[in-house]
C-alpha cells in the first residue's frame, strides 16, 4: 500500500510544472536515498561525547633542601578528564605518573586528618576536600604560609604542636571522679557543651591565615591552640 502511494505521489509530482515543486519535494520523491558511492563519500559528524581534552595548569611550589636552590613554581598539565575532582586527586596523580618527588602530607581523603593543609589559590585548604576550579586558568599551589619548609608543599608543624601542647588540651574535673580507673559517664548536657569546640582537626589552616600568628609565633598561640584552650 505505501509503495503504491509513493508511485501515486510521483506520478501527480512528473504531471507538474518544475516551477511549483519544491527543490525538497523532489529531492524526497525522487532520491530517497544516496547511492552506496556517495554514502562512502560522506564524512561521519564528530560525537560531541568524545570532545578535546580538558587540560588544567597546576602551579606547585618546589624546594629541595638536598638542592638549595630559589624556591620556584613548577607547572604540571593534566587531563581533568582523567583525575579525579579534588585538589588532592591531581597532587597524586603527578607524583604518580609524572614526578615522583614531589612532596606533600595526605592521609584520610576524607577531611579528619588535616594533614593535606596547604594554599590553594591564595587561600587555606584541604586539598582532599577543594575541588579543582573548572576553566582553563591555572591553580596554584604552596605550603601554608609563614611555616619554615621542609620540602615542597611540607612545613615544619613542630612549634603548631608545642602550642597546643602547652594548654593541656585534655578535659578535666574540677573535682576527682567518683571511683577510680573506671569510667565516667558523659550526659546529653554535657556533651553539648563542646559542640563548636572539639571539631577542629589541627590543620593550622586558620592560625597560618592569622598575621598575628605570622608576626609572633613564638609568643602567640593562634587560633587552633585558644579554641581547644576554651574547651
Amino acid at each position: 500500500m505505501a509503495t503504491n502511494l509513493i508511485r501515486r505521489a510521483m506520478n501527480m509530482t512528473s504531471r507538474l510544472p518544475s516551477s511549483t515543486v519544491a527543490p525538497a519535494s523532489r529531492l524526497v520523491l525522487d532520491r530517497p536515498y544516496a547511492t552506496e558511492t556517495e554514502a562512502q563519500k560522506v564524512e561521519p559528524k564528530a560525537s560531541s561525547a568524545s570532545g578535546g581534552t580538558s587540560m588544567k595548569t597546576f602551579q606547585i611550589y618546589r624546594w629541595n633542601p638536598d638542592n638549595p636552590t630559589k624556591p620556584q613554581l613548577q607547572d604540571f598539565k593534566i587531563d581533568l578528564k582523567e583525575c579525579g575532582p579534588m585538589v588532592l586527586d591531581a597532587l597524586i596523580k603527578i607524583k604518580n605518573e609524572m614526578d615522583p618527588s614531589l612532596t606533600f602530607r595526605r592521609s584520610c581523603r576524607e577531611g579528619i586528618c588535616g594533614s593535606c593543609a596547604m594554599n590553594i589559590n591564595g587561600c587555606n585548604g584541604l586539598a582532599c576536600l577543594t575541588k579543582i576550579e573548572s576553566g582553563p586558568s591555572e591553580t596554584t599551589i604552596t605550603p601554608l604560609p609563614h611555616m619554615f619548609v621542609i620540602k615542597d608543599l611540607v612545613v615544619d608543624m613542630t612549634n603548631f604542636y608545642n602550642q597546643y601542647k602547652s594548654i593541656e588540651p585534655w578535659l578535666k574535673r574540677k573535682n576527682p571522679p567518683p571511683t577510680a580507673g573506671k569510667e565516667i559517664p558523659q550526659s546529653k548536657k554535657d556533651r553539648a557543651k563542646l559542640d563548636g569546640m572539639y571539631e577542629c582537626i589541627l590543620c593550622a589552616c586558620c592560625s597560618t591565615s592569622c598575621p598575628s600568628y605570622w608576626w609572633n609565633p613564638e609568643s602567640y598561640l593562634g587560633p587552633a591552640a585558644l579554641l581547644h584552650a576554651n574547651r
